[in-house]
């Protein structure tokens, strides 16, 4: 009898066994793209609804969901801005990985900015403090002014600042703007701006998606300490061609994009056809800029060539000439020259790969002519080799690692307010690895923790260099999550910039002399994070940087064998609050800063230019219907530093005349100042109003923009002209429109 049970016995252990040993999770990936160009989407949203949780796609349009219970079906929702919410079933199996490729529809001209259904997942254990996304839809409502500018409207992000409407250099957190790294397609940029500085060279109809980070940042980023400006372009349209064109009071521009045998094509050009809108910005002083920015991208993907390989060759052009009719007239002239390859490779399994290589070029000249300026001479050659691995594990844990080899070749020649001539030139190489660990197995808790090494440095004191980097997240309550985050970050190459400069016309580079250590920052920050429903959110954070080895510009340098740089410090620390509310028909944003910027120089602390202790930003839209979108900007901040004048003396000079026998003399009058940017201008605010209207006529989309900059005529002041006391205002009221069509 106990053999016969011996049987029984044994299936019922195997069948409990099944019942108990649970199946081994899948996995969910895909690629999201526009039903009708093919393009990427970058941030969308991905939520399988029977877990309510997901993952958003990243800034390539890729998303991946790790660690979902096998075997059976889920019901999966893709949401995005300016898209039709679409669901699909998908089943899961045990230990395979499910590829899911997602196409949403765009709505309707009239309907593209209303429906916002899931627009924000809460991913509980996400590490991204400091960062800032904006996608495509996103980039069509962005606070216009003259044009819509991706690097204007990173200033009404809490903690960014400007030194004024004339100018889009960016200030973050208290650091300068040459720590501030612009990667466009995995390629530094040197000088991202045009006509003083006024506009960024990136044109926004190219730009698929923007990741912009205020502060620490992983590490996968170095070069730079302050932050990251990361901007992915557009492919081009996978399924037909199409040309977009579009004028304002400032600019022409085309695009034109299309289809492969295998991929696609876009490319793109500006040009600037009038100066009268600069003379707004520049107190109607007629000055004769001209510049122009050309993109061209190629793509190509095949299943029968390397799998899941795409290939892109990326060019990019940029140039602005200031050239006087009168010969005794300075003349400037800069242009930025970029050539870029990627190889992107998505594995079977959950690991990405990118090889890059790339050559971005800067040179800019300061021909004085017969003029009171001193010549400058800059070029910076920066060419790059770099590899990158992401593999994903299936506990939702993640790791990443990469190499670059970097070579850069400098070359400056300045002379300064004395006369005294400098001639910087050094061609130097860098080797960094990075590698970091993303833990992301539990849902209420995540870490990123990294390193970036230099083995061998552009400035011969770097030598082996670590630049530990760690990030955290708890999320308390289900709508509340902590973040932290703090790391050491290295940066060799500097501008050599007056700070008296009232505008900037470039900045030249160079690598920071051996007799200088490299510029190392230590950055702290903490905040916290509310989801109070789906349609209202609010961030709060607080930051400490303290930076050594600042390079400054020697000012007393008399004679040639005096350094160019001196060593400063830097410290900044502030409280960064904002709000957001997105629900038909409005979406409001609301921030404010209070922040402290100082420098110190042989002992002597100092505030920058760009110091402003109060900041508050307001944004509203409202959708009116039918293709009307209404906005109104308001932006305060506390007066910014300026060094007073105190009184005149009147100076004399020795004149040596031809065939004079003794030394003339004649006496001119001398300013005199007072401690370095201790006076302060009154405060700044501005309220900027717009209209939009989006219509179909035939076979072609329109989109026509009016936009009232500095509606109530506030009177600014810019800065102070030291020599007749006349205060130089910044821009009155101005009305500007853009016309856009896409065929």
């Amino acid at each position: 009898m106990k053999q016969n049970l011996i049987i029984p016995i044994t299936v019922l252990v195997l069948l409990l066994s099944i019942k108990i040993i649970p199946q081994e999770p899948g996995r969910l990936r895909g690629i999201v793209t526009d039903s009708t160009s093919g393009e990427t989407l970058a941030f969308c949203n991905v939520f399988i609804n029977e877990l309510n949780s997901g993952s958003s796609s990243n800034e390539r349009g890729i998303y991946l969901i790790n660690a979902i219970p096998s075997d059976r079906e889920y019901q999966v929702t893709a949401s995005y801005v300016g898209y039709r919410t679409h669901q699909f079933t998908v089943f899961i199996k045990p230990g395979r990985l499910t590829q899911l490729d997602i196409k949403l529809v765009p709505l309707s001209i009239e309907l593209q900015t209303v429906e916002k259904v899931g627009a924000k997942i809460i991913e509980k254990n996400t590490t991204d403090l400091g960062l800032e996304r904006i996608s495509i839809k996103q980039l069509e409502i962005l606070p216009k002014g003259v044009e819509t500018d991706v690097m204007r409207s990173l200033q009404f992000l809490p903690g960014v600042r400007s030194t004024g409407d004339v100018s889009a250099r960016y200030y973050v957190r208290g650091g300068t703007s040459d720590q501030n790294l612009v990667v466009l397609n995995g390629i530094n940029i040197y000088n991202p701006f045009h006509s003083l500085g006024l506009f960024s060279v990136i044109e926004p109809d190219i730009i698929n998606s923007v990741e912009f980070f205020k502060g620490g940042f992983s590490s996968e980023y170095g070069e730079r300490i302050s932050s990251v400006l990361n901007v992915i372009t557009k492919d081009g349209n996978k399924n037909s061609f199409g040309f977009k064109g579009s004028t304002s009071l400032l600019t022409a521009k085309g695009m034109l994009e299309g289809p492969i045998p295998g991929g696609s094509f876009l490319v793109s050009g500006r040009k600037s056809h009038s100066n009268n809108v600069l003379k707004k910005f520049l107190n109607d002083k007629t000055v004769p800029i001209d510049f122009y920015d050309m993109s061209f991208k190629l793509n190509y993907s095949s299943k029968d060539f390397f799998g899941n390989a795409k290939f892109s060759l990326f060019t990019f052009l940029s140039g602005d000439d200031l050239v006087y009719e009168d010969p005794t007239r300075e003349s400037f002239k800069w242009n930025n020259n970029i050539v870029g390859f990627e190889w992107l490779q998505i594995y079977d399994v959950p690991i990405f790969s990118r090889l890059g290589v790339s050559l971005s070029q800067f040179e800019g000249n300061i021909d004085p002519k017969g003029s009171n300026l001193k010549p400058v001479r800059n070029q910076i050659s920066d060419f790059s080799l770099s590899f990158d691995i992401n593999v994903f594990f299936s506990n939702k844990d993640e790791i990443a690692g990469g190499i670059k080899i970097k070579t850069i070749d400098s070359k400056l020649f300045y002379e300064n307010q004395l006369g005294v001539e400098s001639d910087l030139n050094k061609f130097a190489g860098n080797v960094s690895f990075y590698g970091k660990y993303k833990f992301l197995r539990y849902d209420n808790f995540g870490a990123d923790i990294g390193t970036r090494i230099n083995v061998t440095g552009l400035n011969s004191n770097s030598g082996f260099s670590p630049e530990p980097r760690l990030s955290i997240t708890y999320r308390i309550f289900p709508t509340l999550a902590l973040k932290a985050s703090w790391g050491i970050y290295l940066q060799e190459l500097v501008t050599v910039s007056d700070e008296n400069e009232i505008i900037s016309v470039f900045e030249p580079w160079i690598i920071i002399p051996s007799y200088l250590e490299p510029t190392r920052s230590i950055n702290y920050s903490a905040g916290l994070e509310w989801i109070l429903s789906t349609a209202l959110s609010a961030e709060t954070e607080v930051y400490y940087k303290k930076i050594n080895s600042l390079p400054i510009v020697n000012e007393k340098k008399y004679f040639e064998y005096e350094p160019d740089l001196v060593k400063g410090k830097g410290e900044s620390y502030g409280y960064e609050f904002m709000i957001k509310y997105s629900r038909d028909p409005f979406n409001v944003t609301g921030s404010y800063s209070l922040s402290w910027a100082y420098k110190e120089l042989e002992g002597l602390l100092y505030y920058p230019k760009y110091d402003a202790r109060h900041t508050t930003n307001i944004l509203f839209e409202f959708n009116l219907g039918a293709g009307w979108i209404g906005s109104a900007v308001w932006s305060f901040s506390s007066g910014l530093p300026f060094t007073e004048l105190v009184g005149f003396y009147d100076k004399y000079y020795l004149v040596s005349e031809p065939g004079a026998q003794f030394n003339n003399g004649v006496y001119n009058p001398y300013l005199l100042l007072g401690d370095r940017n201790l006076g302060r201008l009154p405060e700044y605010h501005r309220l900027d109003l717009g209209i939009t209207k989006k219509l179909k006529l035939f076979f072609a989309n329109m989109e026509l923009s009016l936009n009232l900059i500095n509606a109530y005529d506030r009177k600014n002041i810019f800065y102070f002209e030291r020599d007749t006391g006349e205060q130089i205002n910044m821009l009155p009221l101005l009305l500007t429109g853009t016309l856009k069509v896409e065929l």
